[in-house]
């Protein structure tokens, strides 16, 4: 199969030029002006942008909180639609089981055959017994050379210590494995969540009040100093404050190689959400919280001025109706609302309309934080670009389309939006995955089991320092 896009504005994350591009088979073989290649499809791009398909680096299809699981990959088509071409998915370690061994398993069941998108995996480790420390290296051979750690939920399973954390950079940085935190004080969550209980303070609300700024900032904090003990680089998952912003510049300017994410929902919502009437809250209870609006312009700051190098979903599938509402009634509060916010299928809905049309960030920025910058970051070596011998992954943007997010017109599978009503501006009109159309005029035309494993290389861009 070989396709010729022409006319369109291709957007590299360095800069955007008119250009057609051929594809053969699930590469992408030229590009240049007015390319004169026999073609078995002709798409004209005149007027629109084209743009590599994007890579979500931090996305839950298996999660669980309490008892409710998110859900999976058979909603992965409301990534294709959003412009996202590759999901990187993060996988518990099961309890008396290898890291390698717990992905595997996952892959097999859940994943392989399921998927409409590729996809790769991070391994969290949850039960860091010695031999599993040792096995860390063996990520890299398997294909799965990032790995997580919760420095968040206290009493919780996937809860590490410092010393797992420590373990696990000294063991990493051995095969290049990228090692991310989630940075929370679980300890200070732990006793502000008792205290505000105990008040009667329950409504979702709470949860920001639960977990401040400050929880955020000295566990990130924390974590530097441990990655500067071991000599390793650090990478901070969904940073919403910015006094956790400024841990991470200031390290980076003291020579450590410590980077970070934000996410799209840190950059349009807001603690006035977790306020709305009612049990409305719950809809937007997620882990860090939401911040104010202070926070927000620092990380749109931030993504543009590249002090954070990514932006991600965070997309974690639960119900409203049926698992949000954990929280509700007598003798329930805010810490048993499932945390998570679905928002797999707006990521680039949300950037185009509230970054490069409100001017926080360029064109070639978006492309960066939402495709390239992922990819190399997690090792996926032809994922995240235009390029000749790049995977045909390949978006063509319509800037004139105008609608409104919501979620009757989502496919994540989950009964609620948490952008319900915000304007949106352009569109992934068509999308392909290594050369085959799956999106056209908007909507999914591809097939379940589509996607396949693309296996991670280490060494990524966190040890280019």
């Amino acid at each position: 199969m070989s396709v010729l896009i022409k006319n369109g504005t291709i957007v590299t994350a360095e800069n955007e030029f008119t250009a057609d591009i051929y594809i053969q088979g699930e590469s992408i073989h030229a590009i240049g002006e007015n390319l004169e290649k026999e073609a078995d499809e002709i798409v004209d791009a005149k007027g629109k942008y084209v743009l590599p398909g994007g890579v979500d680096q931090h996305v839950h299809f298996s999660f669980t909180y309490k008892g409710s699981k998110v859900r999976g990959f058979e909603t992965s088509n409301a990534a294709a639609v959003g412009g996202t071409t590759t999901l990187i998915e993060f996988v518990n370690q099961v309890q008396g089981k290898g890291l390698v061994e717990s992905i595997d398993e996952y892959r097999k069941t859940d994943a392989d055959g399921i998927a409409m998108v590729d996809y790769s995996f991070h391994s969290v480790m949850t039960d860091p017994r010695p031999e599993v420390i040792e096995e860390i290296p063996k990520l890299a051979e398997a294909g799965y050379p990032t790995m997580k750690l919760f420095m968040a939920y206290k009493g919780m399973f996937f809860h590490a210590d410092d010393d797992a954390i420590l373990n696990a950079l000294f063991k990493g940085k051995e095969a290049g494995i990228t090692v991310m935190v989630h940075a929370e004080n679980a300890e200070m969550i732990d006793v502000l969540t008792k205290k505000l209980i105990s008040e009667g303070k329950t409504a979702p609300y709470y949860h920001a009040v639960s977990r401040p700024p400050v929880v955020e900032a000295e566990a990130t904090r924390r974590a530097i100093y441990l990655a500067e003990l071991a000599d390793a680089p650090l990478y901070v998952v969904h940073v919403s404050a910015k006094e956790a912003l400024e841990e991470i510049k200031q390290a980076y300017g003291r020579g450590q190689s410590v980077y970070g994410e934000t996410c799209s929902h840190y950059l349009i919502l807001d603690t006035d959400d977790l306020a709305r009437p009612g049990f409305e809250g719950a809809k937007y209870v997620c882990s860090p919280a939401l911040r104010t609006e202070e926070h927000r312009d620092a990380l749109w700051e931030a993504v543009d001025k590249k002090w954070l190098n990514a932006i991600s979903s965070d997309h974690c599938g639960f119900d409203y109706e049926h698992q949000k509402h954990m929280g509700f009634g007598e003798g329930n509060s805010f810490a048993d609302i499932p945390n998570g916010a679905p928002s797999l299928q707006n990521r680039l809905n949300i950037l185009w309309t509230y970054g490069v049309c409100e001017g926080k960030i360029t064109k070639s920025r978006l492309v960066d934080l939402f495709a390239t910058m992922p990819a190399k970051i997690n090792g996926l070596s032809k994922k995240g670009q235009i390029a000749i011998g790049f995977d045909a992954d390949i978006v063509i943007f319509d800037p004139d389309y105008t609608g409104t997010i919501s979620a009757a017109n989502n496919l994540e599978g989950v009964d609620y939006c948490p952008f319900e009503g915000f304007e949106q501006k352009g569109r992934a009109e068509t999308v392909f995955l290594r050369g085959g159309k799956i999106v056209d005029g908007g909507k999914y035309i591809g097939q379940k089991g589509q996607g396949k494993f693309i296996a991670g290389e280490p060494y990524g861009y966190v040890y280019n320092k």
